[in-house]
């Protein structure tokens, strides 16, 4: 089981420094020892709209994020808070509270942008805090989207859900209720016409239904009366409209029953170092005044990853082999029986910690490290070679061992020598070492048979277990696929 993460309250991921966004380094420290798949939740919306209110109540606490009433906004970049997720076991929700847009202290809508395109990168699930009812003016105040376009290169997008605070309009058309994802989509309805003014009416809702086809909407009451906002997390629930309560409690039990775990492209699922390398490629993408691209984040998180997936299948191995190997094994078929089985859990392992490992690059490197025969396979190429050449001039067994075994400089040849002055002794020797010879030939190509046996057998292994993840791979694309395709067709 893996250890949980349980922050005490939130810190800061991601700060606003001299217009500049800098990574807090001890956040990252937090995300790296999170081996649990994460759902990331971010919230997004102007200052002072009760966004922390939210994200308090889905960590369980009532205090936590900053509260603020007043004008100026307190989260400065994006705040990070990492909880055990009440609904699933083995899983932790990161929480992520966004800088309230439109501060007037800065009036830096560039950061104000990036805020809101990091927010869209980095969640599973995006949520778009506003005041009122969804007009024409909080599209317009939802800008940040059509900017989405020039500003990050993703081939998926969270699932999105708007939650429109103080709402006052009863839900209805035409006399008949409707539901508040009703209310949203009739929201994002476009207007006919070409004109500059229609353009500007649909763009933004044509971006927000192409970024995010699956949508949700919750709608909320006041929570009190508007002179009492500022003591918000002070008052007790009792002194709440119980109408806003009922609101929250139904909008945290969506969240954190559907909220999928973060993916990458291909249905990869992230995990704390998964999403601080996707943090750390974004951001340092932004700083050097390029576009955070998703697939190149993808790239650089799989050269990382299958890196240290060669590195612990060979640590595997080397562990395996170090258990289960007493030398001198009785025979070659022995000891080519254990390197099989620990090379089988080795590719394993590879294959369990990698992913993307494009023309498998880093799965040949292991099958390099993996084939510990090769030299030995060399040797008895180059010796069955040098037979060859050797009886091709007409040189007999005994003459051919010899020859070899002086050409590596071998002592074995002292066993060759004899005693010229005792004749019984070199018949005897010459049969024995004719003898001797023919054995060790047979027993060379013994073993060289085991061992092309054993290298056909690694390779099979190889593609047998590539197949296998290939086709676990493409079955998880073509859900994935068919899943964004049905939202899109709804």
């Amino acid at each position: 089981m893996a250890p949980e993460i349980d922050l005490p309250g939130p810190m800061s991921l991601i700060d606003n420094t001299k217009g500049q966004l800098v990574v807090n380094p001890e956040a990252l420290k937090i995300l790296s020892a999170i081996t649990q798949p994460v759902v990331v939740v971010a919230i997004v919306g102007l200052y002072c709209t009760g966004k922390s209110y939210l994200m308090n109540k889905l960590a369980g606490k009532k205090n936590g994020f900053f509260l603020g009433s007043i004008v100026q906004s307190h989260s400065k970049g994006i705040w990070m808070w990492c909880v055990p997720h009440p609904k699933k076991p083995e899983h932790t929700l990161v929480l992520l509270d966004t800088e309230g847009l439109g501060d007037i202290e800065k009036g830096d809508n560039e950061n104000d942008s990036w805020i809101f395109a990091l927010a869209v990168l980095l969640s599973s699930t995006f949520v778009y805090n506003s005041m009122g009812t969804i007009n024409q003016q909080a599209m317009d105040q939802l800008h940040y989207v059509t900017e989405l376009t020039d500003r990050i290169k993703a081939n998926s997008s969270p699932a999105f859900v708007w939650t429109p605070r103080d709402f006052t309009l009863e839900l209805e058309v035409d006399g008949e209720p409707i539901t508040a994802d009703d209310y949203l989509e009739l929201s994002l309805k476009l207007r006919k016409g070409t004109d500059k003014k229609s353009k500007s009416f649909n763009d933004p809702r044509l971006c927000i239904r192409k970024f995010f086809p699956n949508r949700k909407c919750f709608i909320f009451d006041w929570p009190v009366q508007k002179k009492y906002l500022a003591r918000l997390e002070q008052l007790k629930e009792e002194e709440l409209n119980p109408d806003f309560i009922e609101q929250v409690a139904e909008f945290c039990s969506y969240i954190l029953s559907h909220s999928n775990v973060k993916t990458l492209s291909g249905g990869i699922p992230v995990n704390g170092p998964r999403l601080e390398s996707l943090v750390l490629t974004y951001v340092n993408a932004i700083s050097s005044g390029d576009l955070p691209c998703m697939e190149n984040a993808v790239l650089a998180l799989a050269q990382i990853e299958n890196s240290a997936a060669v590195e612990k299948a060979i640590a595997h191995y080397e562990q395996q082999m170090g258990q289960k190997v007493q030398l001198p094994t009785e025979t070659l078929q022995e000891l080519l029986d254990l390197h099989r089985d620990s090379e089988r859990e080795a590719i394993e392992v590879f294959m369990k910690n990698s992913f993307k490992d494009v023309d498998q690059t880093f799965q040949r490197k292991l099958g390099i490290y993996l084939d510990i025969f090769g030299p030995l396979e060399e040797d008895v190429k180059s010796y069955r070679l040098f037979i060859q050449k050797q009886q091709e001039k007409g040189i007999q067994a005994e003459e051919v061992l010899k020859k070899y075994l002086e050409s590596k400089e071998d002592v074995a040849d002292a066993l060759l020598q004899t005693d010229q002055s005792l004749s019984e002794k070199e018949k005897r020797l010459k049969a024995e070492s004719a003898e001797a010879a023919k054995k060790m030939l047979e027993e060379i190509q013994k073993k060289n048979e085991q061992m092309m046996e054993q290298k056909d057998k690694s390779y099979q292994e190889h593609v047998k277990q590539l197949t296998e993840k290939m086709e676990r791979d493409r079955a998880q694309f073509m859900a994935e696929q068919e899943k964004t395709l049905s939202l899109k067709l709804q």
